[in-house]
């Protein structure tokens, strides 16, 4: 005799918490669409078009407080992300290879984790090597609410501010490589053949 209408209830209950249990790695299961889907959009900002700077300031994965204006003088990329969101760790790769390339040339990264505790953002970072820091934002907020006038509602978004601080270029969704390099090379970042040499890693 089949389940009953209850029990069937149930044992789709079991699987639904199962599905959203972490995988071996630790990490939270890749979320589906449990988030807004960018379509890969990518939108620059002539000089004259860009708005006043973006401040925020925030707690990172490993503790430490980052306060955005530290990063005047230099190119910024913002990355909007968190552990569960397949998009993200389509990327990682990639923008960890953007990281390391345009370090050494007046460039700081600086992820926006946007629902993860401190742990889980720490793992992430771990299982797909990145060494550039994150602000945890899940609680304050923060972070967010200083970029709502960009749009930054789709995970991944990633802003590229220039040295004044003002934001040059947004990708909606999953950013390339090649394509990140030309928003920071248009954002103002140092050329290669000046550029000091990049440090083995950074304070995650």
């Amino acid at each position: 005799m089949g389940l009953s209408r209850r029990a069937f209830g149930v044992a789709a209950l079991s699987t639904l918490v199962v599905a959203g249990c972490s995988g071996g790695d630790g990490l939270p299961e890749p979320q589906g669409k449990n988030y807004i889907d960018g379509d890969g959009t990518i939108v620059q900002f002539d000089p004259e078009q860009r708005r006043e700077p973006v401040d925020f300031s925030g707690t990172t994965v490993d503790g430490s407080t980052v306060d955005l204006a530290q990063y005047r003088g230099k190119v910024v990329v913002l990355n909007a992300w968190y552990a569960g969101c397949a998009p993200c760790r389509e990327e990682a790769a990639d923008l960890e290879a953007v990281w390391q390339e345009y370090s050494g040339r007046d460039v700081q990264f600086l992820g926006i984790n946007t629902r993860d505790t401190a742990a889980i953002a720490e793992s992430f970072q771990k299982s797909f090597g990145i060494t550039y820091p994150s602000v945890l934002d899940a609680e304050s907020g923060s972070a967010m609410l200083a970029l709502r006038t960009y749009s930054a509602q789709a995970t991944p978004t990633t802003l590229v501010l220039d040295a004044e601080g003002r934001v040059a270029a947004r990708a909606s969704g999953i950013v390339r490589r090649l394509d990140l390099s030309g928003m920071l090379d248009d954002a103002g970042a140092a050329p290669a053949d000046t550029a000091s040499t990049p440090p083995a890693s950074a304070p995650a």
